[in-house]
């Protein structure tokens, strides 16, 4: 708050309008008549003392018309700076350059009014909200001591927000992540709540003064809902899995049994039972390629990353593919961090796929790639029929294919995001498929 003004400013206008509108008019005025008209003592006195009293009627006219409107702005703007902006000057007058003052000081009152109510609005809607969201928000000083802790903070540590405010973040057991200069993720146990947390910290000041903002959010449930939704997924697609070959199993071997229970049973019985037996250990080859293919999937190794030169590694895996014609474009040299094994099968995967969906129409393959300061993208293009279904590119065991196992493109999608890359298939304009495998440049992660 800033200080007041000492009180011997406050009357310098007025001592200095007393001392030159009412003593030296009179007096001077009264030194002139005695050297002009010789006066006597007696009579100049009483001159002066007529002359005195006019003059002070004079001033306080002049008082009321200068001095008390200038102290009226005076005590508006005093209550303004004190924070209270219900106070109004009077006298506004348009007329006059002192009314037109007092006409702008109200309607700056008006505005600062306005402004401060939308401010306590709007400060009592954030605090609403604060308390009402079910993450946990911190705010220290630059003491690292609690200035705000909303409900779900409270509840994190089993205190009340009013016994945090003032305590430190040591105290809290809250210190250490006061110090991370970006979100980070990782298993803590408070009081009211063990899991999974993501600590993210962010700067603010208030009153001029640095600020820090925590903020706690419980990953738990969302991770638990994930799970759940991926369990439900994996068990729908192993249930239907199951079904198509355990249904066929079943009926054959009913109509096997019925066959050995027959007193004459046909000439062909035993062909009839060869059919049927390989039917099941066709189906039981089936299940077994299955249960290998998910736990292919369930067990993809880290990657093993070296540095590799990306022009000599796509044209050498450009000729793995023989069925098709494969026309590879060459781009810009550059050097990647990548395991060259784990990239290689996801590349042939991609040229496998792209290959059978052009033998359909007798059409040609294109690989290329295109070199950026941050990233390296690589393109498979395919003449094909394009993508029929593209919501379930990526679903496990999904495939259109009689023979496929449905996992070819969740498997590229996983060894390119190991790499921190992406994996996109869209279709083409002019028909077919593109493959997009985009990998980080070593210093670029993306």
């Amino acid at each position: 708050m800033p200080p007041s003004l000492p009180k011997t400013v406050r009357f310098e206008h007025e001592a200095r309008l007393i001392l030159i509108g009412v003593w030296m008019p009179p007096s001077v005025f009264s030194f002139w008549l005695a050297w002009k008209a010789g006066f006597s003592t007696g009579g100049l006195v009483t001159a002066a003392i007529l002359l005195g009293l006019l003059w002070v009627v004079l001033f306080y006219v002049l008082e009321s018309r200068l001095v008390r409107p200038v102290q009226t702005l005076a005590n508006v703007i005093k209550a303004f700076r004190e924070g209270d902006f219900s106070v109004r000057a009077l006298g506004e007058n348009p007329s006059d350059a002192l009314g037109i003052l007092h006409a702008e000081v109200n309607v700056l009152g008006e505005e600062l009014r306005e402004q401060r109510l939308s401010a306590l609005e709007a400060t009592a809607l954030l605090r609403t909200i604060m308390q009402e969201i079910d993450v946990a928000v911190f705010a220290f000083d630059q003491n690292a001591e609690v200035q705000f802790a909303n409900r779900a903070a409270a509840y994190l540590l089993g205190q009340t927000p009013e016994r945090m405010l003032g305590a430190s973040a040591r105290e809290l057991g809250l210190d250490q992540y006061l110090k991370v200069e970006e979100a980070v993720t990782e298993d803590a146990s408070f009081r009211n709540g063990a899991g999974r947390w993501r600590f993210g910290v962010s700067s603010f000041r208030q009153n001029g003064k640095p600020h820090r903002l925590l903020v706690v959010s419980d990953l738990s449930r969302e991770l638990r809902a994930e799970e759940r939704l991926a369990w439900q997924r994996l068990i729908r697609v192993i249930s239907h899995e199951m079904n198509n070959s355990l249904a066929p199993i079943k009926s054959i071997a009913e109509s096997l049994d019925r066959l050995l229970s027959v007193q004459n049973p046909p000439d062909d019985w035993r062909d009839d039972m060869h059919r049927g037996l390989d039917i099941i250990a066709g189906r039981s080859d089936g299940m077994t390629r299955f249960m290998a293919s998910y736990a292919r999937l369930a067990k993809l190794p880290e990657p093993n990353r070296r540095p590799v030169e990306i022009r000599p590694f796509i044209e050498r895996v450009g000729r793995l593919e023989t069925r098709v014609p494969i026309v590879v474009t060459a781009g810009g040299d550059a050097v990647v961090e990548i395991d060259p094994e784990q990239i290689e099968q996801a590349l042939i995967n991609l040229l496998r796929n792209a290959a059978e969906a052009s033998l359909e129409k007798g059409g040609k393959v294109y690989l290329n790639w295109e070199t950026f300061p941050e990233r390296v993208e690589i393109r498979v293009l395919d003449e094909g029929h394009g993508i029929a279904n593209p919501a379930n590119l990526f679903v496990p065991f999904f495939t259109t294919k009689p023979s496929g196992s449905g996992i070819g493109l969740i498997l590229c999608r996983q060894i390119i995001e190991a790499h921190n890359g992406r994996l996109t298939l869209d279709n083409r304009p002019e028909g077919g498929c593109v493959a997009r495998i985009i990998l980080p440049i070593p210093d670029h992660p993306e």
